[in-house]
């Protein structure tokens, strides 16, 4: 939908929230995002894109995420509409959720250079990988409703015959050696996850950068939007798929597994896991002709090459 739409939904779908003001269109991608006023109240809306997730599954994200915020984890909490409930569902449009607003910038913007020195930067991908290891154990002592309804991001999920997000191998800026050498990839990635047990549980799936607010010294995490059950470890290699290839990556990586308590050695097998299902992700979303194909695809053969070694 284009920009002046989705004010449009995003106007309609405050009214389950008693009215308010949209201030302004945040992001237009997977979901339109907003920031809204109401009754002097600075929050988030979000217009759920349509097909992504289900009602069940929207619903789910929520509730997670307001047990995780009543446990003092540092997230968006979910505000109820009038009637109550976590989703609002309009006559027409898509389906609309509002969570409070966070007021810190991200720490790096999608595709961009982080200006910080190295250190600093080090001190917050620690901080980051604590932050992770909190979320995993919060979300261990809950009770998931019988109704919890997330994405599985489990081995076949990730290396199956079907991924999540889709047969990656087939990203059309490939050639037929470079399908064969993610093929080659995903086997070996498959090898390695069915040779020994992880650690699985409800993961975020989605730690990139812009989705991490705030400092060091106390971060917060946005955007669920991918989150479900999963290995944990998953949540460690995307936090690091956007960095893997900077001189310093290998700094941020060690920095991120010393704050989490561990994954040092597995960590570039989930980081390649990330960049192959990205590559997949960005084939129905934007023409096959389309440079970012090709980007996403050599992400992806760099990270297979330098995981096979």
């Amino acid at each position: 939908m284009t920009n002046e739409e989705a004010i449009a939904l995003a106007r309609n779908a405050l009214t389950h929230w008693g009215g308010g003001r949209v201030e302004r269109l945040i992001a237009n991608r997977e979901n339109a995002v907003f920031e809204v006023q109401m009754s002097g109240t600075r929050a988030a809306l979000r217009l759920h894109r349509a097909g992504y997730q289900t009602d069940g599954a929207i619903r789910s994200e929520l509730v997670w995420t307001d047990y995780l915020a009543q446990s003092g984890f540092p997230c968006p909490r979910p505000i109820p509409t009038q009637e109550g409930t976590l989703m609002g569902e309009p006559a027409f449009g898509p389906r609309a959720s509002v969570v409070s607003w966070i007021d810190a910038p991200p720490i790096g913007a999608m595709e961009r250079t982080n200006p910080q020195p190295v250190s600093e930067q080090c001190e917050t991908y620690h901080a980051l990988g604590k932050m992770l290891a909190r979320l995993h154990e919060i979300s261990d002592d809950w009770d998931l409703p019988p109704d919890f309804e997330r994405f599985s991001w489990s081995i076949d999920a990730l290396t199956g015959a079907t991924p999540l997000w889709g047969p990656f191998w087939n990203n059309p800026a490939l050639t037929g050696p470079e399908s064969a050498l993610l093929q080659e990839a995903r086997s070996a990635a498959r090898s390695a996850l069915l040779a020994k047990s992880w650690n699985t549980g409800l993961i975020h799936a989605d730690v990139l950068q812009e989705n991490v607010l705030g400092t060091a010294g106390h971060l917060h995490l946005i955007d669920f939007d991918d989150g479900g059950i999963g290995l944990r470890l998953y949540d460690l290699g995307t936090a690091m798929v956007q960095h893997f290839d900077l001189p310093h990556g290998h700094d941020l990586g060690a920095a991120l597994c010393d704050g989490y308590g561990g994954g040092h050695g597995d960590l570039a097998l989930f980081t390649m896991l990330r960049g192959l299902a990205s590559c997949g992700w960005i084939i129905p979303r934007v023409p096959h002709d389309d440079p970012r194909q090709r980007a996403y695809g050599e992400r992806a053969l760099k990270l297979a090459r330098a995981y096979l070694g």
